[in-house]
């Protein structure tokens, strides 16, 4: 397990993977340690939460700058992220005891009542392109439910990966309540069976597979996939602010997010205004070292995204495309450079296939229909964007498309406070907000007859 930095292109440390009975006894150890923590009060358990919020903000920098080094992330992006998680902690420090307290329900017994207890052991399988925030977006949910926790990282964030574990144990979370395994794909494959409850992000593969084994042995589920979100611009939106927001949401994370608007859908009258103003304020962006603070795009995670990309695009070109890059080539890192494409045709792979990377197709429509048809005109079903000044067309439209999320005037994101997750190919359940709580929770019925 090689943890290589996508800029310099070094190999910074490298890590044996353990045997899968190696994670057997680990998994044994945080059920055993589980059996205790689930028998403290929520009320308990909150404290340890404002210990992890407190934790991560006084190692920001240098959990960031590792994020920085074995993935690429802008800094600004890196630090933004260590800081969310202490969000996310916080909110639930102030909400959890709230959201699982019992809920009583009138019926013809005396007394009836929901109880939300934990599983067990929860086996959380991440990726490498949010390796703080995807995490503990789980790990917190989890474990403040009473549950353990085990984590599966993406293998090129491995340092990362135990950084994580350390920010637990600094917050004094008992040992093995939350552990990081070190182990290959192959590895947690056999390791499923024998957990109670399995939480993946990452590719739609990755999700047939686990969510087929997990069906197999009865384990509750939760999946975060793919995405090929719309960024829709009616002819009545405020064509500058869109144009900006855009560039931000496809290119943030160097365009390495599920919820990154992957199809800028824009209507024929505004066209001209909204290609000239994205491309205009694309050529802005600043390409290079993801350590300086003032870069806002690095190096992609690995070597071979950046084949990958090229595939696409190359693709497109030959299908007709018209492709303006917004920068020159660096002469060193896995550096793909971002690109706009235009002239599209619905065949093209940057609009079929998931393009995780900063490429930013335009597709330009004549109708509410059209607009409709195209936005939903995909396997995936995570996000969406629409940009209108009638706020009651822009939320009819909203009513009409496929998605776990529609955000009106501004951009995808996750927030702590609202549920998240999508629907097709983009996923299963939901993360965050007191829905993602109870992903993970027994939703026991509790009745009593005099």
């Amino acid at each position: 397990m090689r943890s290589v930095n996508p800029y310099t292109e070094e190999v910074m440390k490298e890590f044996g993977e353990i045997s899968i009975e190696q994670a057997l006894e680990q998994l044994k150890k945080s059920k055993q340690a589980q059996e205790r923590w689930k028998l403290l009060s929520v009320a308990d358990r909150i404290p340890y939460l404002t210990k992890l919020a407190a934790v991560l903000r006084k190692n920001k920098q240098r959990y960031a700058e590792m994020i920085t080094k074995e993935m690429g992330k802008p800094i600004k992006e890196s630090l933004g992220e260590v800081e969310k998680c202490a969000w996310l902690a916080d909110y639930f420090a102030e909400k959890s005891e709230e959201f699982l307290k019992d809920e009583h329900i009138k019926t013809d017994f005396k007394k009836s009542y929901i109880r939300f207890q934990p599983l067990g052991a929860v086996f959380t399988i991440m990726p490498w392109n949010y390796p703080f925030w995807q995490v503990y977006r789980q790990a917190v949910l989890s474990t403040v439910a009473g549950n353990a926790c085990l984590l599966k990282h993406a293998s090129n964030v491995p340092q990362t990966a135990l950084f994580i574990e350390e920010s637990f144990k600094e917050a004094g979370y008992p040992d093995h309540i939350f552990k990081t395994l070190l182990i290959s794909s192959k590895t947690a494959m056999e390791l499923i069976p024998h957990v109670d409850a399995v939480s993946l992000t990452g590719s739609n593969k990755a999700g047939e597979a686990v969510g087929e084994l997990a069906g197999k042995h009865i384990k509750p589920l939760v999946l975060e996939l793919g995405g090929s979100d719309p960024f829709i611009v009616l002819d009545d939106a405020d064509v500058k602010a869109a144009a900006q927001m855009a560039i931000k949401t496809r290119f943030i994370n160097t365009g390495q997010s599920c919820i990154a608007a992957k199809r800028l859908i824009v209507m024929e009258k505004v066209a001209e205004e909204f290609e000239k103003e994205f491309i205009a304020a694309a050529k802005q962006l600043k390409v290079g070292d993801p350590m300086d603070p003032e870069i806002d795009i690095g190096p992609v995670a690995k070597k071979g995204f950046v084949d990958d990309l090229e595939s696409q695009l190359r693709d497109a070109e030959d299908k007709g495309a018209k492709v303006t890059r917004i920068a020159e080539k660096q002469e060193k890192g896995f550096f793909f450079i971002p690109c706009i494409v235009t002239s599209t045709a619905d065949n093209m792979k940057v609009l079929k296939e998931e393009t995780f990377g900063p490429i930013a197709p335009i597709i330009i429509v004549k109708s509410e229909e059209e607009v409709v048809k195209i936005a939903n005109d995909t396997e995936f079903g995570l996000g969406a964007a629409i940009w209108s000044k009638n706020l009651e067309r822009a939320e009819r439209l909203a009513g009409q498309i496929e998605s776990g999320t529609v955000v009106i005037n501004s951009m995808v994101k996750s927030d702590p406070r609202l549920p998240f997750g999508g629907i097709k190919k983009s996923g299963v359940g939901r993360e965050l907000s007191r829905y993602g709580l109870m992903e993970f929770v027994n939703i026991k019925t509790i009745v009593v007859k005099e």
